[in-house]
């Protein structure tokens, strides 16, 4: 079996921006991103023939990084009307008989994280698809067993693809983020440190702690490589609190994941009553018989 874990927050957010006529509930109620969440999950199941899936949302944007960082991403300045939107995606997922997994101290990508730990290995279980784009969650990539799906793009990274598209292996991509930043999630990175820069000496010592103090003892050619240095040692306590934000955790860590066998993510179909009671209560007529497999009482 394949598993499919989808970053719904992602989808959510690309739905809401996307350029197309907006979707409005009861009373004018913005639901762009939940109709086009929706379609896509319909989508995989019906034209992509996912059986085995699981969705990951942040039912609230701050999480136990907000306090390890202060400029780590929030909610601040976010449209009211897409935050808004967050817990009737969540029930949305739920009403089409769809796993999830809503996050509160931790984050969507923590979720899928943790799942990849639990069910990667697990008897039946042939791959993994991570379905974002982010590059955050390369880390996660092992071999071909755990991929990155890209479904806008229609890209499939495995281990190798990863590689080639960092230029570091998927372990050290959070070292790899450390130094290069990561706008998206509010960190900048060390001043200087480029994607090429980073990827050259990281696919070479792998972790920020191996990559020699001086640059005289490096053995890769790097532009400005003293300066690099110097700036490494000078804020490596930064990079490692950086690097700390872009690692994801796993059960371990206490991140929950409540189911243990791949067959708990078993799409068996929507509950017609339960789906339709759904979409007329937000004024979604048009997704009422989008599902193509029902599950009865």
């Amino acid at each position: 079996m394949q598993i499919h874990l989808v970053d719904a927050t992602y989808e959510l957010f690309r739905a809401h921006y996307a350029p197309r006529p907006a979707v409005l509930g009861h009373d004018g109620v913005p639901l762009s991103g939940v109709s086009g969440l929706v379609e896509q999950l319909i989508y995989l199941l019906r034209d992509e023939g996912a059986t085995h899936v699981a969705c990951a949302t942040d039912r609230v944007i701050e999480s136990f990084r907000n306090d390890l960082y202060a400029g780590y991403k929030s909610s601040a300045g976010m449209p009211p009307e897409l935050l808004a939107q967050f817990p009737i995606a969540e029930a949305a997922i739920e009403a089409l008989g769809i796993v999830l997994w809503p996050m509160v101290e931790f984050e969507a990508d923590d979720a899928i994280g943790a799942a990849c730990g639990v069910f990667d290995g697990a008897p039946g279980v042939e791959r993994i698809l991570v379905c974002t784009p982010d590059k955050d969650m390369a880390q996660l990539v092992r071999g071909s067993a755990v991929v990155l799906w890209d479904r806008r793009r229609r890209i499939v990274y495995d281990e190798a693809g990863v590689i080639e598209k960092w230029g570091v292996l998927p372990a050290s991509i959070p070292d790899w983020l450390a130094l290069v930043g990561d706008s998206s999630d509010g960190f900048p990175g060390l001043p200087g440190w480029g994607a090429k820069s980073a990827a050259a000496v990281l696919s070479r010592y792998g972790s920020l702690e191996d990559i020699p103090a001086r640059a005289s003892a490096w053995d890769v050619s790097v532009r400005s490589a003293p300066s690099l240095a110097a700036t490494l040692r000078d804020q490596l306590t930064d990079a490692l609190l950086y690097r700390s934000l872009a690692h994801l955790r796993t059960v371990s860590d206490g991140v929950p994941i409540k189911q243990s066998s791949p067959e708990e993510l078993r799409w068996n179909g929507a509950p017609r009553e339960t789906w339709q009671a759904f979409c007329d209560a937000w004024g979604l007529a048009a997704l009422r018989n989008r599902p193509h497999r029902w599950r009865e009482a």
